[in-house]
């Protein structure tokens, strides 16, 4: 069962933690969440899910930005999320969707227990801008039976950034996290 937007409300400080909540993002059955104002992209012209693949960290400017087909961004929301006793989930809006973005790959489910940021897989059909706090995605929540075990990561849980893929720490226990200075912020050429 997924729950309402007045029972989302009712939840909120208990199971549910939306941090900053604006009750005009409300939905009938989700919230709104917001697009924070830098993005990251790869790198490597070939990912290796083995070792960490570095990034470039890019400022979305006020007056929007456009992003390229056949090109992954990370973003992440604004808004940061805690949930217990339910399941999060997260979905594209409907008007996002029909201007061709995808604002997450495979990644739109969550788990019980998930604390932090959401990173968004962004992917545009064709060249769309976008613009730096825009709502650009919905969080929905699902009831759950059954004994719960809350979600532990040293990957992404509690998150204060944009997380690239850290598979590399399953697949290769001894490896390192890339040094700070490897994401470099710059201006996106207009």
């Amino acid at each position: 069962m997924i729950l309402s937007g007045q029972e989302i409300k009712r939840n909120l400080g208990s199971n549910v933690m939306i941090e900053p909540f604006d009750e005009s993002q409300l939905n009938p059955n989700s919230y709104n969440l917001t697009l924070h104002h830098e993005i990251l992209t790869y790198e490597e012209v070939v990912l290796d899910m083995r070792q960490p693949n570095r990034t470039r960290r890019i400022e979305i400017p006020e007056e929007g930005m456009v992003l390229s087909p056949n090109q992954l961004y990370l973003g992440r929301t604004v808004e940061r999320t805690e949930t217990h006793n339910l399941v999060p989930m997260i979905e594209g809006r409907s008007s996002v969707g029909r201007l061709g973005l995808f604002v997450h790959v495979t990644a739109g489910f969550g788990d019980v227990g998930f604390a932090g940021y959401w990173t968004l897989e962004m992917f545009a059909v064709q060249p769309v801008r976008i613009y730096p706090g825009v709502a650009i995605c919905q969080i929905f929540y699902h009831q759950i039976a059954g004994d719960i075990t809350e979600y532990v990561s040293n990957k992404y849980q509690h998150n204060s950034d944009i997380q690239p893929s850290m598979l590399f720490k399953e697949l290769n226990p001894n490896a390192t996290d890339p040094p700070p200075d490897s994401q470099m912020l710059f201006e996106f050429d207009r």
